[in-house]
This record gives C-alpha cells, structure tokens and sequence, in this order.
C-alpha cells in the first residue's frame, strides 16, 4: 500500500514538475515575442511575396501633383523634398544626428517609415527669389495666411494626414496616406489597392 501511494506522489510530483517548466517556458516567449518588434520575420512563411516598391503609390503620385497645381493657383510654388524612399535612404536618415554629422531628423529606421512603401512625401516653399525654404510663417502671396498652413490644409483635402499633427516627434514637412495600414502591416507585405 505504502509503494502505490509513494509511485502515485512520484508521479504527481514529475508531473507538476513538467507544467511548472512548460508554464515558465511559454512566459518566456512570450516576454521575447512582445518585447521583439518584428515578429513577424520569427515565421517568414507567412509574409506574403509583394512586388518591391520602387517609386509613390499611384494615388499618392497624383495627389503630389494636385497639391502642387492647387497651390500654385493660390500663388504658392511648393516643392517636394522627398517621396518614395529606399530602406538604405531611410537608414542613412536615421543615422544623421546618431552615427554621422548632422541634426535628428527622423525617428523611423528603414522600413519603419512611409516613404520606404511610396505613401509619403515631404515638402518645402519655394521663394520668389527661388530659394527653398521650410519657413511656417512666410506668406509671399499676400493673402494674410502663412502659405504653409494653407499647403497643409489642401493636403488634408486631398487625404493626406500631416506629420505636423504628431505628439511624439512632429514633421512638418512629412504628409502621408496610410490607407488604413500600419507600419506592420506594410511590413507583412499588405499594399492598399492601387486606385481608391
């Protein structure tokens, strides 16, 4: 009686012993897969294959050229700094001010920005006297308006959210159309449609 009763707590204690050690394992990764940013590159197979993006979006593409032609008919010449930008682009951006000379200019490494999928652009003002300037206050068409303001208020028009409007890290010259995609989406190869 004595031996079935010891065999039956050996075998309660292995058995507790197992669940306690599983129990511990999946906390552990589960700690390292939110603690980890990209998971998805832990099961690859379930990225999607997607063509590589090489320039804007088709939507963004026109509406950059309808925001350009609608200022210019307010009588303000705007410039785009910045559109579709590759991986090793972005990373050089992120570097500038950490690793290499320069001012912080982003916080988004390569593939962390929407320039990197073609669904941002960044802009500037142009001057009478031809000069490009990132000047929020100048109003060289006399309207009483900074000329900025009114560039941004047309973006909105046309779709664009502002990276103006950010709390963390604003960007002035940043307009995007995310189409309802996150960053991890983009990363998991999820492309809005190429017409609205």
């Amino acid at each position: 009686m004595k031996t079935i009763k010891k065999k039956e707590q050996q075998k309660q204690k292995r058995s507790l012993r197992f669940w306690l050690i599983a129990t511990l394992l999946i906390s552990v990764l589960y700690v390292w897969l939110q603690q980890k940013e990209d998971t998805y590159e832990i099961w690859p197979d379930h990225i999607k294959e997607v063509a590589p993006i090489t320039g804007l979006h088709p939507v963004v593409a026109e509406s950059e050229q309808l925001l350009v032609r609608k200022a210019a008919r307010r009588g303000i010449d705007i410039v785009i700094t910045h559109g579709y930008r590759s991986i090793e682009e972005q990373d050089e951006l992120f570097n500038q001010g950490r690793s290499t000379a320069g001012n912080i200019v982003t916080n988004a490494k390569g593939g962390e920005s929407y320039h990197n999928y073609g669904l941002a652009i960044d802009f500037a003002l142009r001057t009478p006297d031809g000069d490009v300037v990132w000047d929020m206050e100048r109003d060289d068409n006399g309207n009483g308006q900074a000329d900025w303001m009114e560039v941004v208020d047309m973006a909105k028009e046309l779709g664009f959210t502002w990276g103006g409007d950010w709390a963390n890290f604003p960007d002035y010259p940043h307009l995007q159309m995310d189409f309802g995609l996150s960053i991890n989406d983009l990363k998991r190869g999820k492309r809005p449609p190429d017409s609205p």
